[in-house]
């Protein structure tokens, strides 16, 4: 893949700089794809000089998107929200992006979805992903979706936020904690994006769904935080009567703990299903979070890296 060039839609954000950074170093050359190009700065440090490209994109405006993908080799679409207009994103976003990909003639486009991704969900996410697959698949059939569970790494937005609450907080009150995510490590999503990029001929078309090598309940997460830090706080399981109340009638609020649609999410499980094609095929041995998640979650110890080691 020497020289090629990657057009990576969200290539600024959490997931978005690991995979420049594989790219990087297995000799690619890097367009990133934001709203707001300067959001991706950092990503022009991961490089040799004038291996990094920013370029401003929104995938809901297609001038834009076939603008960012003029020249390339490869395209990856790693755009996604929690809130807000999913339709928009996840389904029209994905459009633009797989359409203009196929017109510019781009050899391989590498689509990330989610676990849950399904038309018929009962959730407005969980449709909207599902939606973008098949438009994906009607414009660019030989595209390579990944849908990954939940994504873990130093800046995540999972470990970080839950590690911090449990460090402040006497109680945890625990909502879906019999619901079961199988998280996976970002260097091993990213190391798995980058493979699928390189070799269409292997991986296009196909679609792949990435875990870890645990299994944890909601329930099994923050105790597994708690222990991390160090820290013993009560974890208090909400009833789901009462969680779906709190989602219904406070989740249009601004800074809400959960919204009505993400309440529906965590009804179904989120993990890779017993048939689908995962990290193996990518020849990627997933890596524990207790192996690497220490590393960044000491800063949540009461006396952070100075106080006594803990063991999960």
């Amino acid at each position: 893949m020497t020289g090629k060039l990657v057009t990576i839609f969200g290539g600024g954000g959490f997931l978005g700089r690991y995979v420049a950074q594989e790219l990087l170093a297995r000799g690619a050359r890097v367009r990133v794809a934001e709203r707001s190009p300067t959001s991706a700065v950092r990503v022009k440090t991961l490089g040799g000089l004038g291996q990094v490209q920013l370029v401003a994109a929104d995938v809901t405006k297609p001038d834009s998107v076939q603008r960012a993908v003029a020249g390339a080799d490869a395209a990856i679409n790693l755009v996604g929200i929690l809130r807000g207009d999913f339709d928009r994103v996840h389904r029209l976003g994905a459009a633009n992006v797989a359409q203009a990909a196929k017109a510019a003639g781009i050899g391989a486009l590498v689509h990330i979805s989610a676990i849950g991704a399904d038309a018929g969900s009962a959730s407005a996410y969980g449709r909207s992903k599902g939606d973008g697959e098949v438009e994906v698949r009607a414009a660019f059939p030989g595209a390579i979706i990944i849908r990954p569970s939940l994504v873990f790494g130093r800046e995540d937005q999972f470990t970080n936020r839950f590690a911090a609450l449990l460090a402040m907080a006497p109680v945890a009150p625990v909502l879906a904690g019999a619901t079961r995510f199988q998280p996976v490590y970002v260097v091993d999503v990213a190391r798995a994006i980058a493979t699928a990029t390189l070799d269409p001929a292997q991986f296009g078309g196909k679609t792949f769904e990435l875990g870890g090598p645990q299994v944890m309940s909601m329930r099994d997460i923050y105790g597994f935080l708690a222990g991390m830090i160090g820290r013993n706080p009560a974890l208090l399981p909400v009833p789901d009567a009462l969680g779906g109340a709190l989602a219904s009638f406070t989740g249009w609020m601004p800074g809400a703990p959960i919204t009505r649609d993400q309440w529906k999410m965590l009804q179904k499980d989120n993990v890779v299903a017993a048939d689908a094609a995962g990290l193996a095929a990518f020849g990627i041995a997933p890596t524990p979070m207790a192996a690497v998640a220490e590393s960044w979650l000491v800063q949540y110890r009461k006396h952070g890296r100075f106080a006594a080691r803990v063991r999960a």
